[in-house]
């Protein structure tokens, strides 16, 4: 298995003001097919701003840039420091117009490079209690970009 891979920009994310939307690259065209039918996409991007020696060196921070949060390596946060910066959000597709999506937010940098589109499928099974560490739990109230935050099991 070769150890190098070859990614490249298939587009860009575009943040103005309150408008986000995905520019895919024309000759992606064709990928479009049946995407309207669907709610969410999951996102992936090119964490651009972060790619630098330094940004790759680091593997454990305190999640989210707060000192009460435990060192913890960052394979456990979703830190935009990272070994490989790639970073993955889930969008609600508002419009799918020629080679634009309007989604309604993401965490991502304008001009931010994208490297992938994929629909969001539900699992199968959602009944699986999903368990986090205590950090993120003491986060509950944390909202992201577009408002949500961690809800968790009790």
């Amino acid at each position: 298995m070769s150890e190098n891979f070859q990614l490249f920009s298939i587009g860009r994310i575009i943040k103005r003001k309150s408008t986000c939307r995905i520019e895919v690259d024309e000759k992606y065209q064709d990928a479009f097919l049946g995407l309207d039918q669907f709610s969410h996409i999951d996102v992936l991007y090119w964490l651009h701003e972060n790619d630098h020696p330094a940004g790759r060196g680091v593997l454990r921070v305190h999640p989210r840039g707060d000192k009460a949060n435990p060192l913890t390596g960052v394979f456990a946060t979703h830190s935009p420091l990272r070994p490989n910066p790639i970073a993955v959000t889930r969008c609600r597709i508002l419009a799918v117009a020629g080679s634009t999506i309007t989604i309604d937010a993401i965490d991502a940098r304008d001009g931010s490079p994208l490297l992938d589109i994929k629909a969001h499928i539900p699992p199968r099974d959602e009944t699986e209690e999903i368990r986090v560490p205590e950090w993120v739990k003491k986060n509950r109230g944390f909202k992201d970009s577009r408002g949500q935050g961690f809800e968790g099991k009790k």
